[in-house]
């Protein structure tokens, strides 16, 4: 049988959002989007338990499985086929 290809794409980017390296005008959109739902996530994280420091956030749709490890000095963004992990 034919299986999906399970990495869509990768990319590591600047805590604005600005990637590291030249991509594609799809993950250049995530690159700008997804840094700022991980600093509004790590707020919530902080609001419920201000010991607390939300490190890695996973968000899955039909179409993709976004896998996000957001720090002070780089975020990593994994988009997979979900598809492809069932």
């Amino acid at each position: 049988s034919q299986y999906a290809e399970p990495i869509r794409a990768t990319t590591i980017c600047e805590p604005d959002g600005t990637p590291v390296l030249d991509q594609n005008l799809v993950v250049s959109q995530y690159a700008e989007l997804i840094p700022q739902l991980a600093s509004m996530a790590r707020s919530m994280v902080r609001d419920l338990d201000p010991q607390n420091n939300l490190q890695f956030l996973r968000i899955r749709s039909k179409n993709h499985e976004i896998m996000v490890h957001s720090d002070s000095e780089f975020t990593l963004i994994v988009i997979q086929n979900p598809a492809a992990t069932e």
